[in-house]
């Protein structure tokens, strides 16, 4: 099946925040980076956090673990350059770290629409992709490094790696132990983190296929080289065909305010596979 290019770009900026239609226009259309940049911008605090519904599920203008969290992984899957971005985020995410490493959230994320999973602690508390991709950076304090060590550490063990059931949920495990080279077992860990991506992977319905490119986002990527060809051949048939009429690709969740990232997602992985290129 044929990308219908135009859909795609007409749904991301008929239905896509600023943000989404401005990531859209610099990865598949020559839009500045520095525009980009600029709108980032827009959700970051004085105190070095982001909030402001960066995130959809908390709408919250404060600062947030959740926010932070989301921005950094679009940044690295996207390319997205940090420049002054992320100046102070190290700083703030060890202000949020409580005596046991787990991350606070602002009240106030409760007086703001807040999806329902979030509702018991106001966001995201595990601190380990936020610092893993600090650490992809180069902007995670040695202090912030030590304390997420020892959280991880506390709470995770090979096997407690590969029981996630969840193929979206790996983000924890694949951010953090191959953002990191000194970890006491990380070679376990690691292999641990490829075994539980390749059975999730296998038992994941078609929804959730797009999920998989956030850990293999290139066919030369270290997780890539290590899941077989066939299923990456597998899921990229099936979300080569996914396109809907609108011209968007839905999340696993069926949110609307989901569909355009998860619409550039796709395109990102497809042409990154050779599947589809917007300079065709």
């Amino acid at each position: 099946m044929s990308i219908d290019f135009g859909k795609a770009s007409d749904f991301v900026h008929q239905h896509g925040t600023l943000f989404e239609r401005a990531l859209f226009d610099y990865l598949f259309a020559g839009g500045s980076g520095q525009r980009l940049q600029a709108i980032i911008m827009c959700y970051k605090n004085p105190d070095g956090g982001f909030g402001h519904g960066f995130e959809h599920d908390l709408k919250a203008p404060q600062s947030n673990p959740l926010a932070l969290e989301y921005l950094l992984g679009v940044m690295k899957h996207t390319g997205i350059e940090p420049g002054v971005i992320l100046d102070g985020a190290s700083d703030w995410v060890e202000s949020q770290m409580d005596e046991a490493g787990n991350l606070r959230n602002p009240p106030e994320t409760r007086d703001y629409p807040l999806a329902p999973w979030w509702q018991e602690d106001g966001g995201q508390t595990m601190p380990d992709s936020i610092v893993a991709n600090l650490i992809h950076f180069d902007r995670a304090k040695p202090s912030l490094v030590r304390k997420t060590k020892r959280w991880v550490a506390e709470r995770h063990t090979p096997e407690s790696v590969r029981a996630n059931e969840w193929l979206f949920m790996a983000y924890h495990a694949v951010d953090f132990f191959f953002a990191i080279d000194d970890f006491p077992d990380l070679e376990l860990y690691r292999a641990a983190t490829i075994d539980n991506l390749l059975a999730c992977a296998e038992a994941a319905p078609e929804s959730q296929y797009d999920s998989l490119f956030a850990f293999a986002p290139a066919p030369d990527s270290i997780i890539a080289k290590a899941l077989p060809a066939d299923l990456l051949v597998k899921y990229l048939d099936v979300l080569e065909g996914a396109q809907t009429d609108d011209g968007s690709w839905l999340d696993q969740h069926n949110l609307r305010q989901w569909w355009p990232m998860t619409t550039i997602n796709v395109l990102l992985a497809l042409q990154r596979y050779g599947r589809w290129s917007a300079n065709r």
